[in-house]
């Protein structure tokens, strides 16, 4: 059965799955713990702003499609852990491009190989390749290509646990009232749709850009 997960309950989800993999000592996480990690302002798109009711409510409604569970354990604090590798048996490369996808949207490649290193080490683009296309393989798929925007030169990819949200992201030029078009305005919003499409990918790339070269002077410190 295909999932509908809301906005929240992707980042929570995606948030258990971080924590499990980059700071496996602290993981399960409690509520307060899962809060911080859901409104983080780092490796976050978008940044959210979640109060303890949210995320109850979202894992209350995960609990109940078997996809987190609360985490047993001596602690007298309530803790919880995500279920995804008992119900899909992921590889490791899998699940890092998938944690990555919840928690920073749709995404090319190169980016889904720079921001899911702390999480796995991808020898290569076809590594992050592989992973996407066995996640697209999957019954139901769990995540689709992206039609590529007007002046980019790779293709985003997303994830599916929320649905396919692909067709909703293109809409049609709507009709003046006499059914008419009006060709210059029609000719002009192109326009400026290719101009908006070409500064987010400019600012995907200086931002991929930008933690390649954190990455390298981590080297020398």
């Amino acid at each position: 059965m295909a999932l509908q997960l809301s906005d929240v309950e992707v980042r929570v989800l995606g948030a258990l799955v971080e924590k499990e993999t980059t700071t496996p000592e602290y993981y399960p996480l409690s509520l307060n713990a899962l809060v911080n990690a859901c409104n983080q302002k780092s490796n976050r798109d978008p940044v959210m702003a979640l109060d303890e009711d949210a995320v109850r409510a979202a894992l209350r409604s995960l609990t109940e499609q078997a996809l987190v569970r609360s985490a047993g354990g001596d602690s007298r604090v309530a803790k919880f852990e995500h279920r995804l590798n008992e119900l899909y048996n992921f590889h490791r490369h899998e699940i890092a491009v998938l944690c990555v996808l919840f928690l920073r949207g749709p995404q090319t490649p190169g980016e889904l190989r720079t921001r899911g290193e702390r999480m796995y080490a991808f020898e290569d683009l076809e590594a992050v390749h592989s992973a996407l296309h066995l996640l697209m393989r999957r019954e139901p798929p769990l995540a689709e290509v992206l039609p590529r925007q007007p002046g980019t030169k790779e293709s985003r990819y997303m994830h599916l646990f929320s649905g396919d949200e692909a067709a909703s992201s293109s809409s049609g030029h709507e009709a003046r009232e006499d059914g008419t078009r009006s060709a210059a305005p029609e000719h002009d919003a192109e326009r400026i749709r290719q101009l908006e499409a070409e500064v987010v990918e400019l600012r995907r790339e200086l931002q991929t850009l930008l933690e390649q070269f954190a990455a390298f002077q981590k080297q020398f410190q």
